[in-house]
């Protein structure tokens, strides 16, 4: 009996209904980015081991997917090491290369490889597929697209303004209204922990603060106490875990609790100038929202942060992210070029748009006009009217034999195709053919000698 087929966990077939609507996604996306004058790149699937491994943390390092060496590769490890079970020790003698775990990582190494042909400052999207091996749940998959947008070679702070605008512009165009922009600067983080007395302890205080709205001040606290952070740090700490008010407001509070932190003030300067802006220039349907809580990347972020939220009422995970890094093309040699950038979450935006029934009716509408098939001398009269009317860019298609009616009508259901012409031996004696609307039922005569270009208007 032959075995069952399967897929890995974590991973999807995609059905054409389905690529419809993902492509819809990637079409609005893609539109915005080339509005907003980005330029699109690729990278290789797999990257170097030593490209990708130390950049994403431990946590991060644990979950890259490693490509084994092609050949005996077991045989040019040695036996002591080998004997050792070790996989720190035996992993690089028998895999160099590793699939992509995002697109940041390569598109820094990207830019040092091609300094000398990239015109600075260098703005660049990329839609590819990463992997990551990670448990497999509602919205998170190991394998997915990234949608990327990144400026490099630009200090300013309009560069986190066009980026919201980004974000903005995207969602409204997918009818997401409502969606929640949150923004933080990992310098107020850093300035938090200095005046806190837990500066060397800056990951796992802001890790647990970025848990506050999923497992209570209370949780947070303890999770800290775990760490390492004294009762003494948390409490001096307090401040951030009943912050409320406007978001100048809460500038303001930030400001007297980071009153010796000069990071700390450098950042609240920063967010205050990027929200003052916002709000002049206005937004479209997005919220711009100041959450100090927020933690994320920041093994490479070093100014501001951005996290999407979709609206009240939708159980999903942010549907976008991204920041600010100074140096992250240092890593691989090339100091000093600082850049920005954000990412669209497609595979939870999917979900979000199906959920809330956002998507196009007729969105998987493949064909719009079948015809009939009747016979070999009426096929081919049939063909020349195809051709006709993919010429006026309808698209269109034959049954491929002469079955019963019945059954071509069938398939056309199945299609959601909206008109069916019929086109039979008595319509070609006449010189005419019947278009048919599948929804009303009316039938509508034509000459095969009109002109098509209004035809289904």
């Amino acid at each position: 009996m032959a075995q069952k087929p399967s897929i890995p966990k974590g991973t999807r077939d995609f059905s054409p209904q389905e690529l419809a609507k993902r492509n819809y996604i990637f079409d609005i996306i893609k539109n915005q980015f080339q509005l907003f004058g980005f330029q699109p790149i690729e990278t290789p699937s797999f990257e170097n081991s030593d490209t990708l491994l130390g950049k994403y943390g431990d946590e991060g390092d644990r979950l890259i997917f490693k490509i084994l060496n092609s050949g005996d590769f077991i045989s040019k490890v040695d036996d002591v090491t080998y004997s050792s079970k070790n996989s720190s020790s035996i992993g690089p003698k028998i895999t160099e290369k590793a699939l992509r775990y995002d697109l940041t990582v390569p598109f820094a190494r990207y830019v040092v490889m091609h300094q000398n042909e990239i015109d600075f400052p260098f703005k660049r999207y990329q839609i590819q597929p990463v992997w990551r091996a990670d448990r497999p749940q509602k919205g998170r998959f190991r394998e997915f697209y990234q949608c990327d947008a990144d400026i490099v070679g630009a200090n300013s702070l309009l560069q986190e303004v066009e980026l919201i605008q980004l974000y903005d512009g995207v969602f409204t165009e997918l009818g997401l209204k409502g969606t929640t922009i949150k923004i933080n600067n990992r310098k107020v983080l850093s300035g938090i922990a200095e005046v806190i007395g837990a500066k060397h302890l800056l990951i796992d205080f802001t890790v647990a603060l970025d848990k506050l709205d999923k497992i209570g001040e209370e949780k947070v606290k303890e999770e800290m106490l775990v760490k390492g952070i004294s009762e003494s740090a948390i409490a001096k700490a307090s401040p951030l875990f009943s912050m409320s008010g406007t978001a100048s407001e809460q500038l303001s509070q930030l400001e007297s609790l980071l009153s010796d932190s000069e990071i700390g003030l450098a950042g609240v300067s920063e967010l205050r100038e990027i929200l003052e802006t916002v709000n002049e220039l206005g937004l479209k349907s997005a919220n711009l929202a100041l959450d100090v809580t927020l933690a994320r990347g920041l093994n490479y972020y070093t100014g501001a942060i951005f996290e999407v939220a979709v609206s009240e009422g939708v159980q999903m995970g942010s549907i976008g992210g991204g920041g600010r890094y100074d140096d992250l093309t240092g890593i691989f040699g090339l100091k000093d070029v600082s850049g920005v950038g954000i990412s669209f979450g497609l595979d939870r935006i999917y979900l979000v748009l199906e959920e809330l029934e956002l998507f196009p009716k007729a969105i998987d509408q493949s064909l719009q006009v079948l015809c009939l098939n009747f016979g070999a001398k009426e096929g081919l009269a049939a063909l020349k009217l195809i051709s006709r009317l993919r010429e006026q860019g309808i698209k269109a298609d034959l049954y491929p034999s002469a079955v019963k009616v019945q059954k071509q009508f069938k398939y056309a259901d199945k299609r959601n195709v909206p008109y069916v012409i019929l086109l039979g031996e008595q319509e070609l004696n006449d010189g005419n053919f019947i278009l048919k609307n599948m929804t009303s039922g009316e039938q509508t005569f034509f000459s095969l000698n009109d002109d098509l270009t209004d035809l289904l208007n």
